[in-house]
């Protein structure tokens, strides 16, 4: 060939033989019948690109902390791979990225170590903080303390420890035994704590329960009183909230009892209640047509005449008697509103006639009247002088005096 191909790391010779330059000198890695040296080149290039590639991808996993046992064993490999690879490219770069891989083994295997201790030293830190957060249920005040929710945290501790154990790094036995013991001393002092305060509470569910039988024997007793025994029911009531709770269960059906009984004597007042409604309901009606009469003195004028009628119709009122219970405050609500405007027209009236107020306006009314004249008379010297602010002054004085003397009036 006239013109061979040649390149930094390799050449082709005019008979299509092709070299790579290996140290100072250069050996013959083949030949790529019926292509051009471009083209021959290229080949071997490429195949050096692949091997650059496997040297690129071991460093990839070194760096990302594969074992170091295999990082060894894979650059050996490769180093063989390298001696008399028929292929072009700057050898002697890969064997030094090799040859540094290789003596960061020792390296690689400390760091390893160090983070294999670190990830450790984690998950001891995660195991002490579950067994932290049991012993810090542990010292709550049991009386104090909310058992259902510290109970769902306590297994919720302890499904967390059991995940860790399943999931996590292998810990130092020592270690691993030490919390393990601290957290099944927290969990039984948890349930120890737990087993006495639900023994105390049925204790007092016990004694509220007997409390609240011998409320429920004395209200049956009452039963007979009728609507009599109200006063008494509703005693009994009250040292039914203050018996405490009997559990859930024992309440619900206790107090349905005790209620059922409290029924029965509410009823015996709502019978009363209608036989009242039967016998006054001629007397409601008799009340109903008087108040008809009697509303029309709310508006009403005339004094002595709302006075006189107001006093025979509450005379009549009285006469009639009791109506049902539930209409008592309707029908004397109606009647207060018409007593109470008859008793504003006659302190209207009385305001306006009483004679020592009349005798105050009256000497106030000539104050005013002596005050407007003497303005007046300032006003018209004012203006003879052309002092318009003394005419103003004046004018607004007059003006005053006689808004005060027509409210007088």
């Amino acid at each position: 060939m006239s013109n061979p191909e040649q390149r930094p790391w390799g050449r082709v010779a005019e008979d299509g033989t092709v070299y790579v330059r290996d140290g100072d000198g250069e050996r013959v890695v083949g030949e790529y019948p019926d292509a051009s040296p471009e083209e021959a080149l290229a080949y071997f290039e490429r195949k050096f690109a692949d091997l650059a590639g496997q040297v690129s991808l071991l460093e990839q996993r070194a760096r990302r902390g594969a074992p170091a046992a295999d990082v060894a064993k894979s650059v050996v490999s490769l180093k063989k791979n390298l001696d008399g690879a028929n292929a072009v490219g700057d050898f002697a770069s890969l064997l030094t990225r090799l040859d540094t891989l290789g003596g960061s083994v020792e390296e690689l295997t400390e760091q390893q170590s160090a983070e294999a201790k670190a990830i450790v030293g984690a998950a001891l830190a995660e195991r002490e903080a579950i067994v932290v957060s049991a012993e810090k249920l542990a010292a709550e005040d049991p009386a104090k303390a909310n058992w259902k929710q510290v109970t769902t945290e306590l297994d919720a501790l302890f499904q967390k420890w059991q995940a860790h154990q399943q999931t996590g790094p292998r810990l130092p036995k020592d270690a691993a035994n030490e919390l393990w013991k601290r957290f099944r001393t927290a969990r039984t002092s948890i349930e120890q704590h737990r087993k006495a305060f639900y023994a105390e509470l049925d204790s007092v569910h016990r004694d509220a329960r007997a409390a609240k039988h011998a409320l429920i024997e004395k209200a049956e007793a009452l039963v007979t009183r009728g609507a009599d025994a109200i006063p008494a029911y509703r005693t009994l009531l009250d040292e039914w909230k203050l018996a405490g709770r009997a559990g859930k269960r024992d309440d619900d059906t206790l107090w349905a009892r005790f209620k059922a009984i409290g029924d029965q004597i509410y009823a015996a007042k709502a019978d009363v209640a209608a036989a009242e409604s039967v016998e006054y309901g001629a007397n409601l009606e008799a009340k109903l047509a008087l108040l008809a009469e009697a509303e029309p003195l709310a508006t009403a004028t005339d004094l002595a005449h709302a006075k006189s009628r107001l006093s025979d119709i509450q005379r009549r009122w009285d006469a009639i008697g009791r109506v049902p219970r539930e209409q008592v405050r309707v029908v004397e609500d109606r009647l207060r509103t018409i007593e109470a405007a008859v008793r504003k027209l006659d302190e209207d009236h009385w305001r306006r006639n009483n004679p020592e107020k009349q005798a105050r306006s009256a000497g106030l009314a000539a104050q005013l009247e002596d005050a407007i004249a003497r303005l007046e008379t300032e006003l018209a010297e004012a203006k003879s002088a052309g002092d318009a602010k003394a005419a103003a002054d004046a004018q607004e004085a007059i003006d005053a005096r006689k808004a005060w003397l027509n409210a007088l009036k």
